[in-house]
């Protein structure tokens, strides 16, 4: 199984959503970086269940400990480990998934593979297991600050719900203001309310989350393989639930001409840029300078409060309904999950551009 991502910024993770805890080592780390603890605690508290009405009620704390590779309030050059301590399991609620396939989970799929999976939660193909990735993400959040690169994500749309493609209408700021993680304050309310109402009626949604990253400068990427668009969809479509992946103006693009779509290039203040930015700040695989936009889509969570049907591991048809503590809407929680694997592959990619400079 692979358990890393990453080049020379490279995370491995492990853990189960039912197991003693969750964690990840970090390797590649440059010394001397200084290292908020509570910065990186209030990462993972935007990821943790139970935060909100329009999530899971799983009361999980998620307190990070370090176990090595810090001092003094700085990395040392050294792995960077850490552990998350599960506290509020119910593996009772999953007993009777010992034997069936819930549907568009990876019950089946993982099995087949492995021949043996942790029914619990999900084990090992959780989005609890997700919780490392914050982790590793905030501390290249705090190395990329040093830099003034920002990576800011934020709900775009909730099931037919939508904002306009262009965040330039909205401060960015304003997403951790509501549950949802949206900027527009009006239609953060439609999309609580129509969560809640789906919720209710035991269902679930989907939607869009979309990211901007500020500050990043040109050069970033390769020009065949690791291109940097495609670390980022790697990145994003590893994220569980994922479903699409675009950026700049992605899939509209195609119903433009080239006329309506290039990039042309200027100069502003001394240095070269370009007068528009539909190729979201990447072109032939190296960041240009400008800004990185991209959406990721999510599809409505699998687990259904109401009656589904499936087979066994016999073959045997069989109909059941989930019971236990579920997300009817996993978008608000995968906001942060989006800029952690957003703040991972920048990092990596800007320590690859230093060490290919020398």
């Amino acid at each position: 199984m692979r358990n890393s991502f990453g080049h020379l910024f490279r995370l491995t993770t492990f853990g189960e959503s039912h197991g003693v805890a969750v964690g990840g080592v970090i390797d590649g780390m440059p010394a001397g970086v200084v290292i908020d603890i509570n910065f990186v605690q209030n990462e993972l508290n935007r990821r943790r269940p139970g935060q909100s009405r329009v999530t899971t009620s799983r009361a999980e704390a998620d307190r990070i400990e370090f176990l090595s590779g810090l001092f003094e309030g700085k990395s040392i050059g050294a792995p960077i480990a850490f552990a998350v301590f599960n506290q509020d399991q119910r593996s009772q609620d999953y007993d009777a998934l010992r034997t069936l396939y819930r549907p568009s989970h990876a019950d089946f799929t993982y099995e087949a593979k492995y021949g043996i999976r942790d029914y619990r939660g999900g084990g090992r193909a959780s989005a609890r297991i997700t919780l490392a990735r914050c982790v590793a993400g905030a501390i290249a959040k705090l190395a990329l600050q040093q830099h003034n690169i920002h990576v800011h994500a934020y709900t775009s749309q909730i099931g037919p719900i939508a904002l306009s493609a262009d965040y330039h209408h909205y401060d960015l700021n304003q997403a951790e203001q509501n549950i949802v993680r949206c900027p527009d304050s009006a239609i953060a309310r439609q999309m609580e309310a129509l969560i809640m109402k789906v919720k209710q009626e035991g269902d679930t949604l989907g939607g869009i989350v979309s990211c901007v990253i500020q500050g990043c400068p040109p050069g970033l990427g390769e020009p065949e393989f690791s291109k940097l668009h495609a670390d980022l969809g790697s990145a994003m479509l590893s994220i569980n639930a994922a479903k699409g992946f675009e950026y700049g103006d992605g899939f509209a693009s195609v119903g433009h001409r080239g006329s309506e779509t290039n990039d042309c290039f200027t100069v502003s203040d001394g240095s070269v840029t370009t007068s528009t930015n539909h190729s979201g700040g990447i072109q032939g695989g190296i960041s240009n300078g400008q800004d990185i936009f991209f959406r990721v889509a999510f599809k409505p969570v699998a687990t259904l409060l109401k009656p589904q049907s499936t087979v066994n591991q016999h073959g045997q048809p069989v109909t059941f309904k989930a019971k236990g503590r579920h997300d009817p809407c996993v978008v608000p929680r995968a906001v942060p999950i989006v800029e952690a694997m957003a703040a991972m592959v920048i990092f990596d990619h800007y320590l690859l551009h230093l060490t290919g400079k020398f």
